[in-house]
């Protein structure tokens, strides 16, 4: 999830009123993509905040209720989100914590106040503060425990798909120019976000072209890939004319 939709103001988006011809998280107006997942009911979907740079979090009364508090009965904090997770799948949720220019998803498990196991889906956006930093993530929980709507399943799971094909080129593309240019992860990663909003295009487009064409591009002069072939046969850089 790191397009250009995404780069909308999410804090005009979440002050929208809700249709009620539209199904909504906690009554928020509801994004392109949580219309892709939803397909229940509002309840079974609920906002949350992690601020990187205070460590302050924010649930919505829905997500209170799936981790088995009232609404304002606890003041989310990271300990006592981490708590809840299943001993199983903590090690991954931690990793999620870490700040990042990415967007993420997440599917595991909580366990509730009452020892209840239930099973979300956790998907969230970086938040840029005026300045243009990673301040923040944001997005939504999706109680995915009791469905018995089968469509929902396979649209969450379709969207999930979606999400990580997408993932998968825009790393594709990422590595691609690290090794090109000789830069890091993040610094990759801008580069691929400033095409997107100078082209106009979605972020994961511009990967698709990049890894589609790329390679054609570095393949136009066999000769150039002859230390490269020396490299993979060998694992030893080939020696220059400065080489003693």
């Amino acid at each position: 999830m790191a397009d250009s939709e995404n780069q909308v103001d999410q804090t005009t988006v979440d002050r929208l009123p809700s249709d009620d011809d539209y199904p909504a998280t906690d009554g928020h107006a509801v994004r392109v993509l949580d219309k892709a997942l939803l397909g229940g009911e509002p309840q079974r979907v609920g906002r949350f905040e992690y601020r990187y740079d205070s460590g302050a979090w924010t649930w919505s009364d829905t997500v209170a209720r799936m981790h088995g508090y009232e609404p304002g009965e606890f003041e989310p904090t990271t300990e006592l989100i981490l708590s809840h997770k299943h001993p199983d799948d903590l090690a991954r949720v931690k990793s999620l914590l870490q700040q990042s220019v990415a967007p993420f998803s997440s599917r595991h498990r909580i366990r509730t106040t009452t020892g209840e196991i239930r099973k979300v889906v956790v998907v969230g956006d970086p938040v840029n503060d005026a300045d243009g930093r990673i301040v923040a993530t944001r997005g939504f929980y999706i109680d995915i425990t009791e469905s018995s709507n089968a469509d929902l399943q396979q649209s969450i799971s379709d969207e999930l798909q979606v999400i990580v094909s997408h993932r998968e080129v825009i790393d594709q593309a990422k590595g691609m120019l690290m090794a090109i240019y000789q830069l890091g992860a993040d610094a990759a990663f801008a580069v691929l976000k400033w095409r997107s909003q100078e082209l106009n295009v979605k972020l994961s487009t511009v990967a698709e072209k990049l890894v589609a064409e790329l390679p054609d591009l570095l393949n136009a002069h066999p000769a150039m890939r002859a230390p490269i072939d020396h490299y993979l046969l060998t694992l030893t850089p080939p020696k220059t004319s400065n080489d003693p």
